[in-house]
């Protein structure tokens, strides 16, 4: 049988929006330092998944994840893709873009990728750079979208912000762009950080970026609606991880991995959704497929679709994720596996021995280089710098009564029994999801 679109009918649209280390720092997800009414808009016209998560805290990674249904210690981006990291999937990995393409979709990528082998992708657009030029990203997108005349597109938007750039967050004029400036005396610091000079200055730059990312956005849906296809498409933004801060990028905290979702779909009855359903990125992939009507791949996906759920509030069985990170660049070597409950989150580090390493732009910030001068017992939030860098082995959380993961309960025999529940799910889960730190179980004879 002809595709859908071969036969007259409307195409059924995909266009995935990506930030670049933003948090919950959205209106809509009640923060009320930020400036982001496009985002929070499409929430309104849409819906807001409350409980959205990274499976990595790590660019390169976490976007593996998300285009390929399946956790980076199974499709093997277990880090960074760029320069000497050089990581990258697996031969027999066919990520989303190349299933739907296969399907009779045109794809695109603008922006930022950052995934290899660029070969696995088969991309009919790929125009990679840029990504802080929201104007130019969008014209590039109107274009795309004129050319497909029709047919069913894939269209990937990786915006840059708000990304450090160095020591700084790239804030300048840009091309149609207002520039929106933040008074660091009045910004909401968040509370796992030191509300030092330094840092209020860092977090009213990363404001301004996200509010540049936030016209990106605007400008995105403008150009869906100017072509006519805002109606046909599913429309969805996430962060690839949180906010590029020490406590939050490249940590399994909630700071790093608890992020914005936001769905618009033209299939909705229901508009201003707010979900409670605990959804990771794993879930992205099966999404599209099933939107698109196109077949997955020859192996399983460890996800799945967030269509039948959209539009119920609590749906059930939806309470838990799961979460795996290995590298972020290649010399950050902290492999993590763990999960995150309702109330609990369970970590197990498997070299607790190790320094916690840091990212190169984490680590030149303003924000760490204060604490260094401070020492070890210097307070980032409420953990002292030592207690952040030296981490024990496995580390156990109440949530609901300690947000902030400040009080590990790994060592209380009143929540012993949680522990090795957790433990044990980690560990059925790490088999079934085929991870080859496994082996290091089997040693110990675990």
């Amino acid at each position: 049988m002809a595709p859908a679109w071969a036969q007259g009918r409307k195409p059924r649209n995909i266009v995935l929006l990506i930030a670049d280390d933003l948090g919950l720092h959205t209106g809509a997800y009640g923060d009320k330092t930020a400036i982001t009414p496009h985002l929070d808009r499409m929430a309104r016209e849409g819906v807001r998944f409350n409980n959205a998560f990274c499976t990595t805290a790590s660019c390169s990674a976490s976007r593996s994840v998300i285009l390929s249904g399946l956790q980076n210690h199974t499709n093997g981006h277990y880090g960074h893709a760029h320069a000497e990291h050089n990581l990258q999937y697996q031969p027999k990995i066919r990520p989303v873009p190349r299933l739907l393409k296969d399907a009779g979709y045109r794809t695109g990528v603008i922006g930022k990728l950052h995934v290899n082998p660029l070969s696995s992708f088969g991309w009919d657009l790929h125009e990679e750079g840029g990504q802080r030029e929201v104007y130019g990203m969008a014209q590039k997108a109107k274009r795309f979208i004129q050319a497909s005349e029709g047919k069913p597109f894939y269209l990937h938007m990786g915006y840059g912000d708000p990304h450090r750039a160095g020591n700084g967050f790239a804030n300048r004029d840009y091309p149609n762009v207002k520039r929106t400036r933040f008074d660091p005396s009045k910004v909401s610091v968040p509370s796992y950080l030191p509300a030092n000079a330094a840092t209020r200055g860092e977090v009213a730059e990363y404001y301004e970026a996200s509010n540049r990312l936030d016209q990106g956005v605007g400008m995105m849906l403008d150009v869906l609606k100017e072509t006519g296809q805002l109606e046909n498409t599913l429309v969805m933004f996430i962060s690839d991880n949180g906010m590029p801060f020490p406590n939050a990028k490249t940590n399994c905290y909630d700071a790093g991995m608890h992020l914005p979702m936001i769905v618009r779909s033209p299939a909705q009855t229901k508009r201003g959704m707010v979900s409670e359903a605990m959804v990771s990125w794993v879930d992205i992939a099966p999404t599209f497929l099933e939107w698109a009507g196109a077949k997955g791949p020859a192996y399983p996906l460890q996800g799945r679709s967030l269509l039948p759920v959209l539009e119920q509030e609590n749906p059930p069985g939806w309470d838990e994720v799961y979460f795996s990170h290995t590298f972020h660049e290649i010399t950050m070597y902290y492999p993590t596996r763990g999960i995150r409950t309702r109330r609990y989150k369970y970590m197990r580090n498997l070299f607790p021995e190790l320094e916690f390493p840091h990212a190169s732009d984490l680590w030149a910030s303003a924000t760490w280089q204060s604490l260094l001068k401070a020492g070890e017992s210097a307070k980032l939030g409420g953990r002292a710098v030592g207690q952040y860098l030296h981490r024990q082995g496995e580390e156990l959380y109440d949530i609901t009564a300690d947000p902030d993961e400040l009080n590990n309960l790994a060592g209380s025999a009143q929540h012993a029994g949680m522990l090795a529940e957790l433990r044990k799910k980690v560990h059925a889960w790490r088999g079934e999801t085929k991870d080859p730190w496994m082996i290091l179980s089997r040693y110990k004879g675990e």
